[in-house]
C-alpha cells in the first residue's frame, strides 16, 4: 500500500502533490536533497507525468526550488527565512484570528473546541504537540474560518507548507508544549465569545513566543534530529 490510497477523493495529481509534500514536512525527503522524478513515480506506482505536475506545484509553494545543472531540490532551510515568516505569521494569523472571531459560525466554533479537547490526551502522554495538517491544525482552521479570500490564498499558497516544513524541522518540546496548548485554547476561548480584538492580541502573543523559543534554539544549536511541534 503506497501513500496515494488515503486520499482517495482527490484527483491523481492531488495525491501526488499532498504524498510529496509530507515526504517534506516530516523530513524523508531532507532539506537539499535532490529530487528524482523517477525514483517517485516507482515509489508512488504513477508515470512521471503527475510528478512533473506536483514539483511544479511544490515548487511555487515555496518547498522546491530548481538550480542551474542540477535540477529540482528540497529547500534548505534558512534561520533568517524562518524568522521573517514568523514575523509575517503574528500579524497575518493575527487579523485572521480577528476577523473569524467576528465570522465564525458556531458549527466551526464547537469544531474547534472539540479538536483542541482531542489534542490534550496525547500532548499529557508524549509531552509533545503535534498537529496534523489542514483541517486538524488550529492554525489552519482559524485561517480558513476567516471569511477573507485573499488573506486565506496568502496563507495557503505562500506560508502554511513552509510553516508545517518548520515547525518539524526545528520542533518544540519541554517548557513550551503545555504553554503553546493553553496558548492555543485561549485563543480558541476568544474566538468563541467572538472577542476579535483579544483573539488577535492572543495569537500574535502566541506566534511571538514561539518564535523567541525558535531564536533561543538556534543561538543554541537546532538538534539534527527532526521534532514535532505545533
Amino acid at each position: 500500500m503506497n501513500k496515494l490510497t488515503d486520499l482517495s477523493k482527490k484527483s491523481l495529481s492531488d495525491k501526488v502533490f499532498h504524498a510529496i509534500r509530507e515526504m517534506i514536512e516530516t523530513g524523508i525527503m531532507p532539506p537539499g536533497s535532490k529530487i528524482s522524478e523517477p525514483n517517485l513515480a516507482k515509489k508512488l506506482d504513477v508515470s512521471r507525468v503527475p510528478i512533473r505536475d506536483a514539483i511544479l506545484k511544490l515548487q511555487s509553494c515555496g518547498l522546491v526550488e530548481r538550480q542551474m545543472n542540477v535540477g529540482a531540490k528540497v529547500i534548505t532551510l534558512s534561520a533568517a527565512k524562518l524568522i521573517d515568516i514568523y514575523h509575517i505569521r503574528e500579524r497575518l494569523e493575527g487579523l485572521a484570528a480577528k476577523f473569524t472571531a467576528e465570522k465564525i459560525s458556531d458549527k466551526d466554533i464547537n469544531y474547534l473546541l472539540l479538536l483542541l479537547e482531542n489534542q490534550k490526551k496525547p500532548l499529557k502522554e508524549k509531552q509533545e504537540y503535534y498537529q496534523e495538517g489542514g483541517d486538524l491544525d488550529i492554525h489552519y482552521l482559524i485561517v480558513k474560518s476567516c471569511n477573507n479570500e485573499q488573506l486565506i490564498q496568502l496563507f495557503n499558497d505562500s506560508l502554511y507548507y513552509l510553516i508545517r516544513v518548520y515547525r518539524f524541522q526545528f520542533g518544540m518540546r519541554g517548557r513550551r508544549v503545555n504553554s503553546a496548548y493553553q496558548e492555543h485554547k485561549a485563543i480558541v476561548n476568544a474566538i468563541a465569545n467572538r472577542d476579535g480584538e483579544m483573539a488577535e492580541m492572543l495569537m500574535r502573543q502566541h506566534i511571538r513566543a514561539s518564535r523567541k523559543d525558535i531564536e533561543e534554539q538556534l543561538i543554541k544549536g537546532v538538534s539534527s534530529e527532526p521534532r514535532k511541534i505545533i
